[in-house]
């Protein structure tokens, strides 16, 4: 089994990377991305390629060996991709096409596992999002992971891949520094009040979103994988299950596990083109098909809290709160 893994530098990628192996160590996997960290530039049992995705000629090269599984993860993240809106068309929707018509061209029918996300859904966040909810983004990242599933959906359809897409919610806590994505926050004032900094939100406390764990964000790609096309049915695009909370919820949580000097590291500054793209994800879904095929959800936003208190080693001291 030969796995290629795009975009395995970044915290979700490298962790799929190792907990993929774990699970198959008789793979052979190749990771693909502009950065990585120094563990897995040293680890024999990967073998690394750094490049840029939005660049054609990595294209070749990443899939002249035929790789069985891909898991695509390279995206200009919602931010970044509002901001620079040719930067978020190379890489989010001209790269991902010049990969799918390089599998058709090779004809070799790969299994891809792609990482979409809940920001294709926009308008009315009074709705609930079912698998027969139309995708209306309002944003140009929405938008470019859109076209890609439905591209995914019909390069399925036709016999070049056999692709299932994961709607992504909104991940966190992420670990390491804000990035340009525009949910950074809902990480920030988690991670940033746990290491001793300050952390702020650019909406309103009561604003609700859908959240999911790195940890289950992973071991759903894993499970997506494993999943056979029939069981999938014609439609290859999947709602991941996850939590809806809002901020204020998250910032009690955080009290709750951490103490009250944490929390009140926490304020608001309201930030209107942050809100003008987060205040359109809808943030309740009924996943109904994905339950059924057996993805996960965490329990709640406590768990989340410790585990990543755990996963990162940080020590907590109830008595300075």
């Amino acid at each position: 089994m030969h796995v290629l893994i795009i975009g395995a530098g970044g915290f979700i990628g490298s962790r799929l990377a190792t907990e993929y192996r774990q699970e198959n160590p008789s793979a052979s996997i190749t990771l693909f991305d502009l950065h990585f960290p120094e563990k897995l530039r040293e680890d024999p049992g990967f073998t690394v390629i750094t490049g840029n995705f939005g660049e054609p000629k990595w294209i070749d090269q990443l899939l002249e060996s035929k790789p069985d599984l891909i898991f695509h993860l390279a995206a200009v993240v919602s931010g970044e991709a509002e901001k620079n809106f040719e930067l978020g068309m190379d890489v989010n929707l001209r790269a991902s096409l010049r990969l799918l018509e390089k599998c058709r061209e090779l004809g070799h029918q790969p299994r891809i596992v792609f990482a979409s996300s809940c920001g294709i859904f926009g308008g009315d966040v009074r709705q609930i999002i079912t698998e027969d909810t139309a995708p209306k983004p309002r944003s140009s990242y929405g938008t470019q992971k859109a076209i890609v599933d439905l591209l995914m959906n019909d390069y399925s359809r036709r016999g070049f891949v056999d692709a299932r897409c994961l709607r992504l919610p909104t991940i966190t806590v992420r670990p390491g520094k804000p990035n340009a994505a525009t949910s950074s926050f809902l990480s920030s004032i988690i991670r940033e009040p746990l290491n001793g900094q300050e952390a702020s939100y650019p909406v309103n406390p009561d604003a609700e979103f859908w959240i999911l764990s790195p940890r289950q964000v992973v071991r759903n790609f894993i499970h997506a994988a494993s999943l056979d096309a029939k069981l999938i049915g014609a439609d290859r695009c999947i709602n991941l299950p996850g939590l809806t909370v809002s901020v204020q919820h998250m910032i009690d949580c955080l009290q709750k596990v951490a103490g009250v000097k944490t929390a009140r590291r926490i304020r608001h500054e309201p930030d209107a083109f942050l809100q003008s793209i987060v205040l359109t994800w809808p943030p309740h879904f009924n996943t109904r098909k994905a339950d059924q095929l057996g993805f996960t959800a965490d329990r709640d936003v406590e768990e989340i809290i410790q585990n990543y208190i755990r996963e990162e080693n940080i020590q907590i001291d109830l008595h300075e709160s």
